[in-house]
């Protein structure tokens, strides 16, 4: 593993591009700094320098490093200050993963109240897809996030928050031009999803029992279920959501439910964080406090 020293010598390296003077910031001959930075390049097995007699210049993977470095750095003093015995000043970075429409209608609006629940999290939010937001827990990026996605990864434990029940809808005035009474209606519509996985109309289609599968005029993905439920009331397509994001709608009529007598399966909101985690206790108290917090 590279030392903390030797990774203070590249970082003055990289922001110097002098090897004399960056050796002279860090208190060290030039020829002992020299010998870190290939000990260092000979530990990560790649040049980290572009060294000719004339110049310096950061490599690819010199340039690549420069952020996890400091993030090493600023981890390390973070330890210093905590052992000091001054933990209060060196609150936890910790880091909740949520998808955009979910993180702002229902976790922002709470963050003050998670903050004041744990004083000694200095609570980070970052707002992705499901597929995002597992890798970035699985890959440290994230402590944690929140999401109804599917998980594979064996690396990822999760516990359950809040059940999330969807309903199928289309706006008035497009069912008003092309009714939608049974599922063979559905071939005269467009169909709005996430992904080329059909990851929300899933929800329904495992319930139809259709033996020859059910058929639109084409699927149109957005990404987002936000841009969905948009593109919906503007009457450009149908599209399975969840309840909580258009009970809205539908209570103003702005939204229809279609095939009424089908209830689609229902998910679970669940908090995923690493199975190898030394902060379950945090994981299970945060998850008890987001399940009281109803879905907007």
């Amino acid at each position: 593993m590279p030392s903390l020293e030797s990774l203070r010598c590249f970082l003055a390296a990289a922001r110097l591009l002098n090897f004399r003077a960056a050796s002279r910031s860090v208190s060290l001959t030039p020829t002992a700094f020299s010998q870190r930075i290939r000990q260092l390049e000979e530990q990560l097995g790649a040049p980290l320098f572009l060294r000719t007699t004339r110049s310096v210049r950061l490599s690819r993977e010199g340039q690549a490093l420069i952020p996890v470095a400091e993030r090493c750095i600023a981890a390390a003093e973070d330890c210093a200050r905590v052992v000091k015995g001054d933990a209060s000043s060196a609150p936890i970075e910790f880091t909740i993963g949520t998808r955009h429409e979910l993180g702002l209608s229902w976790l922002l609006p709470a963050y003050d109240s998670i903050s004041k629940a744990f004083p000694y999290l200095a609570l980070q939010l970052h707002f992705g897809s499901g597929p995002d937001l597992m890798f970035r827990v699985a890959s440290l990026q994230a402590d944690c996030a929140v999401t109804s996605a599917r998980n594979s990864d064996a690396r990822l434990d999760a516990i359950p928050i809040h059940r999330e029940d969807y309903v199928f809808v289309g706006a008035p005035k497009l069912l008003t031009k092309t009714p939608c009474a049974s599922v063979k209606d559905l071939a005269r519509h467009v169909l709005l999803d996430t992904d080329s996985n059909l990851s929300l109309f899933r929800y329904l289609q495992d319930v139809l029992d259709v033996p020859e599968g059910v058929r639109f005029a084409r699927t149109v993905r957005l990404g987002t279920i936000e841009a969905i439920r948009r593109r919906a009331l503007l009457g450009a397509g149908v599209a399975v959501l969840p309840v909580y994001l258009v009970a809205g709608d539908l209570k103003a009529k702005k939204l229809q439910r279609l095939l009424p007598r089908v209830t689609p399966l229902h998910d679970y909101f669940r908090l995923v964080f690493r199975r190898d985690s030394p902060r379950r206790e945090v994981f299970e108290a945060l998850a008890k406090q987001l399940s009281t917090l109803p879905l907007r």
